[in-house]
């Protein structure tokens, strides 16, 4: 009998969705351990580590049992670990609404295709900028709907940088993509005047949950 597939699990929890364009919905959140990129903004650097061994289908399990409209798969880096592609590929039969946040650091060719793909694109900041996975951005443009691109920003250069990457990679108006900042770093208002001014085609986005919670709250 071919053993069951296992995962490394640094929490599950229930909440509202913070980001992307599902934000503000309750979801149901499975953050799996592991990542050692070392973004300078990471804000779940507790995740790089450790973790709880868990097979897929307990996961799955104490995922759907929150009954949330979507379930997201998130980490780390969920995708350093062979037990996600298992792992979205059940949830899928579980729940209509899928995603995975990735940092945008390795290819998600292999990724369940009826799963909203949220992948964060590095900005010169994050101090990584330089291994965002240039290939994702072919496979998105193929499949448009299924991905969201997600910039934290933290300065005008951040910005600035952003906005090139954007239509030199073809992706300003055909997929989604997010603008938002840093938490306590870029003026909120500073960065809607510039998404103004420059008419992007970007959805600017906050981090809802760090407005409602405290910012260093966890499993929220």
């Amino acid at each position: 009998m071919k053993a069951e597939p296992e995962i490394l699990v640094s929490e599950i929890f229930y909440s509202i969705q913070g980001e992307s364009t599902y934000a503000g919905w309750p979801c149901a959140f499975i953050r799996l351990a592991g990542c050692g990129h070392g973004c300078r903004h990471c804000d779940t650097a507790y995740a790089e580590e450790g973790g709880v061994p868990m097979s897929v289908s307990e996961a799955v399990e104490r995922a759907i049992s929150f009954g949330a409209p979507c379930i997201e798969v998130t980490g780390g880096e969920p995708l350093l670990q062979a037990g996600a592609y298992p792992l979205l590929e059940d949830l899928c039969e579980e729940c209509p609404d899928v995603l995975l946040e990735t940092g945008g650091f390795l290819p998600v060719d292999q990724v369940d295709p009826r799963v909203r793909i949220i992948l964060d694109i590095k900005p010169p900041s994050s101090g990584v900028s330089g291994e965002n996975c240039l290939s994702n951005l072919e496979l998105a443009l193929e499949s448009p709907r299924r991905f969201e691109f997600k910039f934290v920003l933290a300065s005008r250069e951040d910005y600035l940088w952003a906005k090139e990457f954007i239509f030199r990679q073809q992706i300003a108006g055909s997929c989604t993509i997010l603008f938002g900042a840093v938490f306590g770093e870029l003026d909120l208002e500073q960065l809607a005047a510039w998404i103004l001014e420059d008419r992007l085609p970007v959805r600017m986005q906050l981090q809802l949950h760090k407005h409602i919670w405290q910012p260093d709250t966890r499993g929220v």
